[in-house]
């Protein structure tokens, strides 16, 4: 094992033969929103103008851009799931719990999956040192539990990039699964002595940061690479696929964004081979699958 794998010190184990997603489909989808932000005295490193400021000044144009996403974006994301009844992976960061503990109440009474995103989003453990990052879990967790009434399951970090230590340190805090990598197409277990955790891989291909912030794309050209995987998982694919094309609540929460989200959700609620789920129902058929409590 590589000394750098975050999963060094753990024992990985594959899905097992022939496991299906729920309803015996072979496809799943995943869709996924991060509802974020950041501390006091920092804010988005990407926004608009794509022209950051000096460092240390405050970039209010990247502040009131992030803003859209707890006074306009959240409500419009949450309204298109319930109108295409569809339940979602949500990733909540622990401030949002802590100061608009309504907005995110209505999330879980919405049946959404709500994922811990750390405290804020310039808490990145790979900055931190071992205690902080454990406070920063615990602090993280208890504040959704808190707004919420249910623990968080999942955790995925900001960038989903975690410390060598995070997969241990959330296995030793009860979490059954993480989103901190990019190494698979499909979710595994990883045994450490402090308790076992579901990796469960990300992806960049289908997000509104990278394809329409950072480069620039039309919205419609998520739908357009969103439509040729779906056509690659159908053939030449033959295993189990895991799509999880995600949008973050102050950037495709905007129309025309929002709009081709919607497409995307249609189609799959128009495929009789696809199965819509959350990732912690996913992860709790996997566990029991691979006869892990």
């Amino acid at each position: 094992m590589h000394a750098l794998d975050i999963h060094a010190g753990g024992t990985e184990a594959l899905l097992p033969p022939g496991f299906r997603w729920r309803d015996q489909k072979r496809i799943a989808v995943f869709f996924r929103v991060s509802f974020e932000w950041w501390s006091d005295d920092h804010w988005p490193g990407i926004g608009p103008m794509g022209n950051p400021l000096k460092p240390g000044v405050p970039d209010l144009n990247a502040v009131g851009w992030a803003e859209y996403g707890h006074r306009r974006g959240i409500f419009k994301i949450l309204d298109m799931f319930d109108r295409q009844s569809v339940k979602a992976t949500i990733n909540v960061s622990g401030i949002m719990a802590e100061r608009y503990p309504e907005i995110v109440r209505q999330i879980s009474e919405a049946g959404h999956d709500i994922v811990a995103h750390s405290y804020t989003m310039d808490q990145i453990p790979a900055y931190l040192t071992e205690e902080e990052e454990r406070e920063v879990i615990e602090r993280t967790a208890g504040i959704i539990e808190k707004s919420t009434g249910r623990r968080p399951q999942g955790w995925i970090s900001p960038r989903s990039t975690p410390s060598l230590r995070t997969p241990r340190l959330l296995a030793e805090a009860g979490f059954a699964w993480h989103g901190d990598t990019l190494n698979d197409d499909l979710p595994y277990l990883v045994k450490f002595r402090e308790g076992s955790i579901i990796a469960f891989p990300n992806n960049t291909e289908v997000n509104d940061l990278p394809l329409y912030m950072r480069h620039g794309n039309s919205p419609r050209v998520m739908v357009e690479i969103f439509q040729d995987w779906l056509e690659s998982a159908r053939q030449p694919e033959a295993g189990l696929v895991r799509m999880d094309p995600a949008i973050h609540a102050h950037v495709f929460g905007r129309q025309p964004g929002l709009s081709m989200y919607e497409r995307i959700v249609e189609i799959c609620r128009d495929s009789d081979d696809i199965w819509i789920g959350t990732r912690s129902e996913a992860v709790s058929d996997i566990r029991a699958a691979m006869g892990v409590e």
